[in-house]
């Protein structure tokens, strides 16, 4: 599954995160890269000790709480804390897969589903697009500040050059009560389709019930916990 979800962080919320990050000495974003990555980044990252960083991750993981869509998309069992980078120019960070297995908090976390929100306008700054590869081909990504792309951190992907301006971004990743992708593609678009019948005025219809039985026994069936 690629999906866009548009509007996760608002006016208000994206100017709190560009005030914090005017006043950030940004650190190398290799800091924090596998081997192979490291190859191919060239970025800067917040670092781990910034006194911004606390309180953004916070923002951000409310957010996401806040948000049907993501739910509904990734069945979020753990989410990784958000990071923060910066692309100037020249800045690029080549073709390369997330780590599976990540340190988390709170334990091992396994990447089901990696995440980007943008942060900057897309006016603001030429290239850095996101280079996802699936398998219908390259979809290059470049979103409204405060939307978000979700896609399977098994995706080879890059940030092209940026040749203008700046390109600042929120990134994490997801580990999903479905690892299956197939399968939590499937319910999603299950979900989607009971939130439509709902709001045509057929939550009581006998069929609405029997539907809602399916989509909650597969995930019972499937969830990993």
């Amino acid at each position: 599954m690629l999906l866009t979800i548009l509007g996760i962080l608002n006016a208000d919320a994206l100017a709190q995160v560009h005030r914090q990050v005017m006043v950030v000495d940004w650190a190398d974003g290799r800091a924090t890269s596998g081997h192979q990555s490291a190859l191919v980044k060239h970025n800067h990252q917040l670092p781990e000790d910034a006194p911004a960083t606390a309180p953004l991750r916070t923002l951000i993981l409310q957010a996401l709480g806040r948000n049907p869509a993501f739910t509904s998309a990734a069945l979020p069992l753990r989410v990784f804390p958000p990071r923060f980078n910066r692309h100037a120019v020249g800045m690029t960070f080549g073709d390369h897969i997330d780590n599976t297995i990540l340190d988390h908090p709170g334990g091992l976390l396994r990447a089901d589903m990696s995440a980007t929100i943008f942060l900057t306008a897309p006016d603001a700054y030429d290239g850095g697009e996101l280079v996802i590869e699936d398998t219908f081909g390259s979809r290059t990504v470049k979103l409204a500040a405060g939307d978000m792309i979700l896609y399977p951190s098994g995706s080879i992907h890059r940030v092209q050059p940026v040749t203008r301006g700046e390109r600042l971004a929120c990134f994490f990743w997801v580990q999903s009560m479905i690892r299956d992708d197939g399968q939590r593609t499937m319910l999603h678009d299950l979900d989607l389709a009971l939130r439509g019948l709902r709001q045509r005025g057929l939550s009581g219809e006998q069929e609405m019930v029997m539907l809602t039985g399916v989509y909650h026994n597969l995930l019972r069936r499937w969830a990993e916990l």
